[in-house]
């Protein structure tokens, strides 16, 4: 690539702005080596809570005319097993690692940031409180604005590193509750998780999942990604991270335009594992469109 590609989020140094969104990436060590992380920035990993998850029961995946409904639940192998299982993959990335962490109690979370912290292997903890999938914590948490400063509060205490926070997009105020991660010492935002929806079996004449609603995801939830994205960069100074539908150069550029720093991609993952390089290779073209030199200069130039 000729244009300079890279974008900052708080100290990490992106050379590529796409981030493969949390649950996405595969764990088998050859996705993670450099020839599979063409136009892929960083990698952020699936859920990692205190203990061990099994996940939900029933149908986890939905397939949608336009998206994915997941409710897969948080399953993973907990913090002592990621550090266990993928420590050394971690440190032999060769693109920054961001932790993907479950808000659970602040006591939980706290002892969950301190086994990660230990390692020295992660560039940021991303924050999870905003997973719709799960009961007691999850999307709880970020819904209100006190909620969710103290959730960013009980983090900050234990995480001495830079610290994301995912909000949930369900929240019926998302500048205050964007203001408040702000304030509690967030490094970034990412604007968001997936949107509330469910499924009909058609054939049972019964809701599709066991816990009724799930995630949506994928290209129709776009336009309510963005929008939100447009209220969180107008409310916060902190670098805001796009999350939800991404799944061209076009939309990268648009969350881009309208003020994020980097995307975080999902759905187009599973059709594609070469899209963060599509997507990447693709944003030149709109570089060079807007008259801008670099990719940096794209950024927030809707608003001006």
């Amino acid at each position: 690539m000729g244009i300079d590609m890279m974008m900052k989020v708080g100290k990490i140094d992106l050379k590529w702005p796409v981030i493969p969104a949390s649950g996405v990436w595969p764990y088998e060590e050859d996705f993670w080596k450099a020839e599979r992380l063409a136009g892929i920035g960083a990698i952020c990993t699936k859920a990692i809570s205190l203990s061990p998850r099994c996940g939900n029961k029933g149908i986890r995946l939905w397939e949608t005319p336009a998206g994915v409904l997941n409710s897969i639940g948080l399953q993973n192998v907990g913090a002592i097993g990621f550090v266990e299982k993928y420590l050394q993959m971690t440190k032999d990335c060769p693109v920054p690692v961001i932790a993907n962490v479950v808000m659970e109690s602040a006591e939980e979370t706290s002892e969950t940031l301190r086994i990660l912290q230990d390692t020295g292997a992660l560039a940021a903890a991303e924050l999870n409180i905003s997973c719709p999938n799960v009961d007691g914590d999850g999307m709880a948490w970020g819904v209100d604005p006190s909620s969710a400063a103290k959730a960013v509060r009980a983090a900050r205490k234990s995480w001495k590193g830079d610290l994301w926070v995912k909000m949930t997009p369900q929240t019926p105020c998302p500048e205050d509750v964007a203001r408040a991660i702000e304030a509690e010492g967030a490094d970034a935002i990412v604007a968001a998780n997936t949107w509330l929806g469910m499924g009909m079996d058609m054939q049972k004449a019964k809701p599709a999942f066991d816990r009724v609603v799930a995630g949506l995801s994928g290209p129709a939830i776009f336009p309510l990604a963005l929008r939100l994205v447009w209220q969180v960069c107008g409310a916060v100074s902190i670098p805001v991270i796009g999350c939800g539908g991404v799944s061209s150069a076009s939309d990268c550029a648009a969350m881009i335009l309208a003020g994020a720093s980097a995307v975080e991609v999902g759905t187009a993952f599973f059709r594609n594992l070469g899209v963060g390089k599509e997507i990447s290779e693709g944003l030149e073209r709109y570089v060079s469109q807007y008259g801008c030199s670099r990719l940096e200069e794209m950024k927030g130039l809707a608003r001006k």
